[in-house]
């Protein structure tokens, strides 16, 4: 399984997302500090949920490191969030 579909598959699962992309970046550090051949180390994640709701951005971001603590140990060396509750821009 791709590391996309475990992340993807982890916030789906923690936060019940109203929306949740997240895309491998890998490509564009190609040669830059944490790649690898075969990339799957740097992602941006786009998610909306109700569990955001009345959170400040760094309990958000927070919330999601500890969901993808696993990924993040091994493997997974950048991981940009955008995190918001339904309604938020």
């Amino acid at each position: 399984m791709q590391v996309k579909e475990i992340i993807a598959g982890k916030l789906s699962e923690a936060f019940a997302p109203q929306r949740l992309d997240v895309i491998d970046e890998s490509h564009q550090h190609a040669g830059h500090s944490g790649s690898r051949p075969g990339g799957q180390t740097h992602f941006r994640v786009t998610i909306v949920a109700d569990a955001f709701r009345g959170k400040s951005r760094v309990e958000r971001h927070r919330m999601i490191n500890a969901t993808l603590a696993g990924e993040l140990a091994s493997g997974v060396h950048a991981l940009a969030i955008h995190a918001s509750a339904p309604g938020e821009s």
